[in-house]
């Protein structure tokens, strides 16, 4: 099992998550659906915050999952609720207001039943994701930094989502900078490493013998204010950043490389 594996089974309380799924939207509810099948099989509370399309994904793989559905839902140990609405009680003039978003929250999280002689609480959250969606960057980093109050108020972990390409221009460094400081771990798209292995093919074909040289350098300038993050996503804003002359032309290749994975392995 791998580390990022073992994150989604037995995340730590404070411990906040984000994960961005654009290039490929069914390692979100992946991920996800494990993050919460896992915490219903411990016994924790969840709540999840979602839009329609991905309340229906993750009910699909909650479902299949050996925690099932029908009993946490029944007895509350999962609820659910939508995204947008649940956004509108707590914005005013277009920023979440701290004292609505308290109390929304929390009055949320009342509701759910963590299982006997259990009391971890586990949340999902696409109410950032939604912001960002809609280009208000800058209220969905205030509602990272809302949630990351409670955080510290409060004994859960949370999982936020965005709908950002790994392989896109928006995952760069200066676009993301608020994103992923206001979180503590990066969870990768493919937690078997998919995504490294698509990476490091590329920038073996494009670089050549530079390419080892250039990994080492990476690993030695790893940014230590962000959230912890898998190596393939750190490297790609690297290069993003550091050599853009070689940058597009790698993580392009990374993208069919990925994908070609992908449809072999399902």
């Amino acid at each position: 099992m791998s580390p990022w594996e073992k994150l989604l089974e037995r995340p730590h309380p404070g411990g906040h998550f984000v994960q961005v799924y654009d290039a490929d939207e069914r390692s979100l509810s992946r991920n996800v659906g494990r993050y919460i099948s896992e915490g219903l099989l411990h016994g924790d509370g969840v709540l999840i915050i979602a839009t329609p399309e991905h309340r229906e994904l993750i009910t699909r793989e909650v479902a299949d999952s050996d925690a099932g559905l029908s009993e946490p839902l029944k007895n509350y140990q999962l609820v659910f609720l939508d995204a947008q609405q649940t956004l509108a009680e707590f914005m005013i003039a277009g920023h979440p207001d701290w004292d609505r978003f308290e109390r929304v929250v929390l009055g949320a999280m009342r509701q759910v039943q963590p299982a006997r002689n259990a009391q971890g609480l586990r949340a999902y959250g696409e109410m950032v994701g939604v912001l960002w969606k809609a280009r208000q960057f800058a209220a969905a980093i205030r509602l990272e930094q809302l949630w990351n109050k409670l955080l510290e108020r409060s004994s859960f972990s949370l999982y936020c989502a965005y709908a950002i390409d790994v392989f896109g221009e928006e995952f760069e460094v200066s676009k993301l900078d608020g994103v992923l400081g206001t979180h503590t771990h990066l969870v990768p798209a493919a937690v078997d490493g998919a995504l490294e292995a698509a990476l490091d093919r590329s920038m073996d074909e494009i670089l050549g013998p530079q390419a080892g040289a250039l990994r080492v350098l990476i690993k030695n300038n790893r940014r230590p204010s962000w959230a912890i993050m898998p190596t393939a996503e750190s490297t790609i804003l690297w290069l993003r950043k550091n050599v853009p002359e070689h940058a597009e032309a790698i993580v392009k290749r990374a993208r069919r490389h990925y994908h070609l994975l992908l449809s072999t392995s399902q």
